[in-house]
């Protein structure tokens, strides 16, 4: 039997009223839930019975009714992007801008919007949590966590699918594999830089690193300690992925070790910074001293005076990465009803870019 209604007579029926889902599956000779699969993204439906629904809501401008939408799929293609950091640092920092670029766009592609939230104290962590314990996203996206930060404990217990962007620092009691980050490998980037100054012949080599409670600042820290074990504390200064965290911290490492002849900075904000202070204090690079810093953000490294060398991470991809993964955890999800164990972890690799800074 051929439900189908004639062209026109579903035409006139159309006019001045809003499209169904019933009125998409008779244009397309199909059942209505063969409509919803499709429209929601489920698989098994064949691609020429999809081309055929797809192009029914085309023609006759049909928009889900979002409510309903949600009631049936219990899916709000929503979600949650949280930064512990202030808001302002995503205007002076283009890592932030980079990585949620690549976020968005992933997110997009899948059909799913970001919102953004903020943690800056903690009296945040209450109102984050209500909010994404309420039922208004999907999943989460999660970065520049500390350590013992509350947010993989709280997402843990919500059910709520989350990645990580990178590697969470857990306390004692903790269990790693039960988290899933991407991340960039911090330690053997490190490594990298360091072994190029010694490379160069530089024998008093310091380092800034990033606030040592955030576990890329840990892992970079390690790096330089794997090829300069014996290296003395005067040659250390910690920052705080600032511009002018990294200028203070080469203020007090010139003032700790005066003769250092190089520096490996744990960011290229941070490098840029350093670089101001050694340029105030008359000391050139690469000849006084050599700096390497670490991201390759271009434009930074390529605006610096001279160039930076730098380690290169890709920060857009590792953003892609973290939402392509949340995608198909909660697609899972949506599709079986219950959480899937976490999806591997995902390490990049990186690599040194070599310019006039050292």
């Amino acid at each position: 039997m051929n439900c189908a209604v004639p062209e026109a007579e579903l035409a006139e029926r159309l006019i001045g009223q809003r499209p169904t889902l019933e009125d998409v599956a008779q244009r397309a000779g199909v059942s209505k839930s063969t409509v919803s699969r499709v429209i929601n993204g489920e698989p098994k439906v064949r691609a020429e019975v999809a081309e055929r629904i797809r192009e029914a809501v085309a023609e006759l401008g049909y928009v889900p009714n979002q409510a309903a939408r949600r009631l049936v799929t219990r899916r709000n293609n929503a979600v949650a992007v949280v930064v512990t950091e202030p808001q302002n640092r995503l205007f002076v920092d283009p890592w932030f801008d980079c990585h949620l670029r690549g976020i968005r766009q992933e997110l997009v592609r899948h059909g799913a919007q970001p919102v953004l939230l903020f943690i800056e104290e903690p009296d945040d962590y209450p109102r984050v949590g209500e909010f994404l314990g309420g039922g208004h996203v999907d999943g989460a996206l999660l970065f520049s966590l500390r350590a013992d930060d509350p947010l993989p404990d709280m997402v843990e217990q919500m059910g709520l699918p989350a990645v990580f962007g990178g590697r969470p620092v857990l306390g004692s009691g903790h269990r790693g594999d039960v988290y899933t980050y991407v991340d960039a490998d911090n330690r053997g980037g490190a490594r990298a830089a360091v072994r190029h100054l010694v490379g160069l012949g530089r024998r008093r080599i310091a380092t800034i690193t990033g606030p040592l409670n955030q576990a890329s600042a840990i892992d970079r820290l390690d790096g330089y300690r794997d090829v300069l074990p014996d290296a003395p504390p005067r040659l250390l200064a910690e920052g705080d992925f600032t511009l002018r965290g990294g200028a203070d911290a080469m203020a007090r490492l010139l003032e700790q070790a005066p003769d250092l002849d190089a520096v490996f900075v744990a960011s290229d904000l941070m490098a840029s910074g350093a670089l101001r202070t050694l340029r105030e204090r008359g000391r050139t690079v690469p000849g006084d001293v050599a700096v390497v810093g670490f991201d390759d953000l271009t434009p930074i490294a390529e605006t610096t005076q001279p160039p930076l060398t730098t380690v290169h991470q890709d920060i857009e991809e590792m953003g892609r990465l973290m939402a392509r993964l949340l995608c198909e955890r909660t697609a899972h999800q949506h599709l079986h009803g219950d959480g899937p164990p976490p999806l591997p972890s995902v390490v990049t690799p990186t690599r040194l870019v070599v310019r006039d800074s050292a």
